[in-house]
């Protein structure tokens, strides 16, 4: 520094001139080629995992809440008043049809029927009589030895025994009928509830059930279609409501039971209600199961499944690259040129992780499923293929 100032002050006005603009020169040469003041790089376009969309074919399902129910279910009534003198049958047993379920003390109706056979007895006897005295009025009318009228009166006779032979019979019919429902007999075979009387209880048809019998297979499944659904199913299968249940092409039904297991049998359409509800703008189909292991319990609700006779082919994505605003369901594509486009579009039921394109996109375009918040429509990105793609 020192040098530099002797310098200056032996020089003259227009040297120091000239040396400052050098100076200055300098200076701004240095500063052109610092770093700090280079322009600025490009940025790098941001980086995404995209899936292309795939083709898988699809057995289209609908499921509905059904309700089991019984195809045959009774309560079993006293029909003669009596003292309950046995119980056959154990609480939650299987009986076969025409089983003992219970018997009603038989004396009092077993003395009833000896009376009704002795009153034909007699009825029949008055009839014999009625009969002779006919005939032989008529042989003494034959000889002009009575009056027409004494024939007229033996005819009447006649019939009123016939009638009270008639009588008889029918009151012998009507005992012998009471005595059979003093033993009372499953109508079908299935499995008992629980029994609400006990041995020695007055019983007759006035009093309470005696059990609950319950036809436990084959069972109903019940379920509702909206009138949508049920003309989709008539179109689709070329059926009425009246020639579904026994057509070929009727679609197989599927339960899935209350602790979300599927149950291991097909069930068949085997009605279909005649009219739709009103209120809920729906109709009742039937269908039945074997119910061989009894998995189906008499007022059950279960989940009903109706499969498609033949699978379509669909498109699907990932259901990560779904997203959706104000105007609906959308995904960002990655064209050709690694060009970001909002694509609206058409969904589906879900498929495991996937989701079915009803329209809106074509099988092999590639949709973005990892990095969507760094990207936006019109952009440029570096596209990587996922990892894990679905095979068509």
């Amino acid at each position: 520094m020192q040098d530099d100032y002797i310098i200056v002050r032996n020089v003259g006005p227009y040297a120091i001139t000239r040396i400052w603009v050098a100076s200055l020169a300098l200076g701004l040469g240095l500063g052109i080629a610092c770093p700090g003041h280079a322009q600025s790089a490009e940025q790098p376009a941001p980086k995404v995992s995209i899936a292309a969309a795939y083709t898988q074919d699809i057995t289209q399902e609908a499921v509905f809440i059904g309700r089991a129910e019984a195809i045959d279910k009774v309560d079993i009534v006293a029909r003669v008043n009596g003292f309950l003198e046995e119980r056959a049958v154990e609480d939650g047993s299987m009986v076969a049809e025409g089983d003992v379920l219970f018997r009603i003390e038989p004396d009092l109706y077993q003395a009833t029927l000896e009376a009704r056979k002795a009153d034909l007895d007699k009825a029949e006897a008055s009839l014999e009589l009625a009969r002779v005295e006919l005939a032989r009025k008529e042989e003494l009318l034959r000889r002009d030895a009575t009056p027409a009228s004494e024939v007229d009166i033996a005819r009447a006779n006649e019939l009123v025994a016939e009638a009270a032979v008639k009588s008889a019979q029918a009151a012998i019919r009507q005992a012998e009928l009471d005595l059979s429902y003093t033993e009372i007999r499953a109508p079908f075979p299935g499995r008992m509830g629980r029994v609400t009387t006990s041995e020695g209880d007055v019983v007759g048809p006035t009093n309470p059930p005696l059990v609950t019998l319950v036809r436990e297979t084959p069972i109903y499944v019940s379920f509702a279609l909206n009138e949508k659904q049920l003309v989709n199913v008539l179109q689709e299968l070329g059926e009425t409501t009246d020639s579904l249940a026994e057509s070929e092409q009727s679609p197989d039904v599927h339960v899935r039971l209350p602790n979300g297991t599927d149950l291991d049998e097909t069930g068949r359409i085997v009605f279909i209600d005649n009219r739709i509800d009103p209120l809920t703008g729906a109709i009742i189909l039937r269908a039945e199961f074997g119910n061989d292991r009894r998995l189906l319990v008499d007022g059950a609700f279960v989940h009903v499944r109706i499969s498609a006779l033949e699978p379509t082919t669909r498109v699907l994505i990932p259901q990560a690259a779904l997203q959706r605003d104000q105007r609906g369901e959308f995904v960002l594509v990655v064209n050709d040129k690694q060009m970001v486009e909002q694509r609206y579009i058409t969904t589906g039921d879900t498929v495991d992780n996937a989701v079915i394109v009803l329209d809106g996109l074509r099988q092999g375009e590639s949709v973005i499923i990892e990095g969507l918040q760094r990207v936006r429509p019109g952009v440029a990105v570096d596209a990587v293929m996922a990892a894990e793609q679905p095979k068509d």
